[in-house]
C-alpha cells in the first residue's frame, strides 16, 4: 500500500472520530515539482513541471447550521468561521489558503449551509513541493462539489492564486495550481503563462526524479519573493523603453536583448531579470531535447538553471547549493536544481530508475558530511492531476 492511500485512510479515520460521521465528499490534489522555468510564470513565460505522487486529501460534509468547521488533520487544530464571509486569520495562517479559496468560489453566491471539513497530506511543509497549492486545489474541488458550483480548471487555479495574494500575502504566479490540476501520468506539464495553454510532454520511462529535502523551511511571506517579482516588473518596464517592440513582460525579452542593454540598468535589477529571461530559453530548448531523447543535454540545462538561481536571482541557500554541487559528481545523475520558489526547501535531481537508490544514498551522505544529518529523499513520479474521488 503506497503512502498516498495511507494518508487517505488516516484522514477518513480522523474525520469520523472528530465529526462522528463519514465525509460526503473527498478530493485529492497532488503537489508539484518544477523541472525547468523558475519564476517565469508571473513573467508570462514558460515552465516545465509535473504533478507528483504526493499530495493532500480534503474531506467535507454539509452541516445543518451556518458554521464552517475546518480542521488541520496533522495537528488537529480547529478553526470555526462564517462561510458566507471568510476573512483572513492572523492566528491560524494555515486556514487562510482554504478560506481564500472559499471566498473566491462563493463571491457571486451565498452558501446555504456550513460544513465540517478536514485535510491531511504527505507533502512536507516548506519543502518546495507546493503543499499550499495542493491544499487550495483540493479544498476548491471539494467546495465546488459541496455547493454545486461549476468551475473550470484554469478558473480554479486563479482562485487559488488569489487566495495566496489576498489571504496569505504572497504574490505567487499560477504555476503551482496549474501543475496540480493539469498533471498527467508519465508526462511533464508544459505551461505557457501568456496564452494559458497547458500541454503534456512525454518523458522517457527510464527517467526518475529524486527530491532531496534540506529541511530548511522557506518562508516566502518575508518579502523575498515579492522583492524578486518587483525587480522583474521594473526590468520589464525598462526594456519596454529601449526595445523597438512591445514588451509587456520579461517573456518578450530575449537573451540577446539582455546582453545588449543590461549594463544600462542597475546591477541588481539586471541580474534579477537575467534569471527568468534565461529560464524561458532553457525551457524551450529543453522541450526539443526531450523530443530528441537528449537526456544529458536536458540535465545540463537543469544545472545551468540552478546556477542562475544561485548567482542571478539569489533564491538558493547553502544547503541547496551543497546538494546540487555534490550531484554533479555522483554517477547516474543527469541534472539537478532547486525546485520551487527557493530560499530553502528541496532540490530535484534527474536520474534513472536503475540508479536512483545509489544516487539517493550518495546525496544523503554528501549532505550529512557537510551538515551532520542526512537530507530526506523521495522518489518522484509524474502523476495525474487533482480530482474528486
Amino acid at each position: 500500500m503506497n503512502a498516498v492511500i495511507n494518508v487517505k485512510d488516516v484522514l477518513l479515520k480522523k474525520y469520523s472520530e472528530k465529526f462522528r460521521h463519514d465525509p460526503e465528499i473527498v478530493s485529492y490534489a497532488p503537489g508539484r515539482v518544477e523541472i525547468l522555468g523558475n519564476h517565469t510564470d508571473y513573467n508570462e513565460g514558460y515552465v516545465l513541471s509535473a504533478a507528483i505522487n504526493f499530495g493532500t486529501y480534503f474531506a467535507i460534509s454539509a452541516r445543518a447550521d451556518g458554521e464552517a468547521h475546518l480542521t488541520a488533520g496533522d495537528i488537529m487544530q480547529d478553526v470555526v468561521f462564517d462561510p458566507v464571509r471568510p476573512e483572513p486569520s492572523k492566528e491560524h495562517m494555515w486556514a487562510n489558503y482554504v478560506k481564500g479559496v472559499l471566498a473566491g468560489l462563493v463571491a457571486e453566491s451565498t452558501p446555504s449551509h456550513g460544513f465540517d471539513a478536514m485535510f491531511l497530506g504527505n507533502l512536507p511543509l516548506g519543502s518546495g513541493l507546493s503543499s499550499s497549492a495542493a491544499l487550495e486545489v483540493s479544498s476548491g474541488l471539494a467546495f465546488a462539489k459541496l455547493y454545486g458550483i461549476q468551475v473550470v480548471k484554469l478558473e480554479l487555479a486563479r482562485i487559488g492564486q488569489k487566495a495566496e495574494h489576498e489571504f496569505a500575502g504572497v504574490k505567487t504566479g499560477l504555476l503551482d495550481q496549474v501543475s496540480s490540476l493539469y498533471g498527467k501520468k508519465d508526462c511533464l506539464v508544459w505551461s505557457d503563462f501568456r496564452t494559458y495553454e497547458f500541454k503534456p510532454v512525454e518523458i522517457s520511462p527510464d527517467i526518475c526524479f529524486l527530491m532531496c529535502n534540506t529541511n530548511v523551511r522557506h518562508a516566502l511571506v518575508d518579502g523575498a519573493y515579492n522583492e524578486r517579482r518587483e525587480s522583474c516588473e521594473q526590468a520589464a518596464k525598462f526594456f519596454s523603453t529601449v526595445l523597438k517592440k512591445p514588451v509587456a513582460a520579461l517573456r518578450d525579452v530575449t537573451w540577446e536583448d539582455w546582453l545588449e542593454y543590461h549594463d544600462k540598468m542597475d546591477e541588481l535589477t539586471a541580474r534579477r531579470s537575467a534569471h527568468p529571461i534565461g529560464e524561458d530559453e532553457r525551457v524551450l530548448s529543453g522541450i526539443e531535447m526531450l523530443r530528441n531523447n537528449d537526456l544529458a543535454g536536458f540535465g545540463r540545462l537543469m544545472f545551468e538553471s540552478h546556477e542562475s538561481s544561485r548567482v542571478n536571482f539569489e533564491n538558493s541557500c547553502p544547503e541547496l547549493d551543497t546538494l546540487v554541487a555534490g550531484a554533479q559528481g555522483v554517477p547516474g545523475v543527469l541534472g539537478a536544481r532547486l525546485s520551487g520558489g527557493g530560499f530553502g526547501g528541496s532540490a530535484v535531481v534527474m536520474t534513472t530508475k536503475r540508479d536512483v537508490d545509489a544516487v539517493s544514498t550518495s546525496l544523503r551522505n554528501i549532505y550529512a558530511n557537510k551538515y551532520g544529518a542526512r537530507c530526506d529523499t523521495r522518489i518522484i513520479t509524474c502523476s495525474d492531476g487533482a480530482h474528486v474521488l
